[in-house]
């Protein structure tokens, strides 16, 4: 029996799958396997690498932080940020690092400080992701009806 899967921002609904084998989530205390039938959780959201798997093919998304409701049939991701590695946008991410590392040198309150720090934990953590699926090479994306 496969395990449903959906990663919901504010915005919109970011992915569906209603057939995967396998999620990893980064959850704030570690990196969480789940396959289908695992008993139900609600824990909070880290940053990290959400990995979905349905045979041979991958999706994978960079979560910036949120909640996760895992139940024995589905997976809801609720997550503040978050973005699929096939659009990360590695040269975007470098100038949003580099901005950040400024700003946090020259914060003058405390909210300026914590917000810089933030953006630049996502921008190292977009990095991360978008380099470790360079050094991967190809990847099969979770298509419509893909059974491989």
């Amino acid at each position: 029996m496969p395990i449903a899967v959906e990663v919901v921002t504010q915005e919109k609904l970011i992915f569906s799958e209603p057939e995967a084998d396998m999620v990893l989530v980064p959850a704030a205390e570690g990196e969480m396997g789940v396959l289908p039938h695992h008993a139900p959780v609600l824990t909070t959201l880290g940053f990290g690498e959400l990995v979905v798997r349905k045979g041979r093919a991958e999706e994978r998304f960079a979560i910036y932080g949120g909640v996760v409701d895992i139940r024995p049939d589905k997976v809801v991701v609720l997550a503040d940020t978050a973005a699929s590695t096939f659009e990360l946008d590695e040269v975007a991410a470098e100038a949003a690092r580099e901005r950040a590392r400024n700003i946090v040198s020259v914060a003058s309150t405390e909210e300026e400080q914590y917000a810089a720090t933030l953006e630049l934990r996502r921008a190292e953590l977009t990095l991360r992701v978008s380099r470790k699926m360079k050094t991967r090479g190809p990847q099969l994306r979770i298509t419509e009806g893909s059974e491989e």
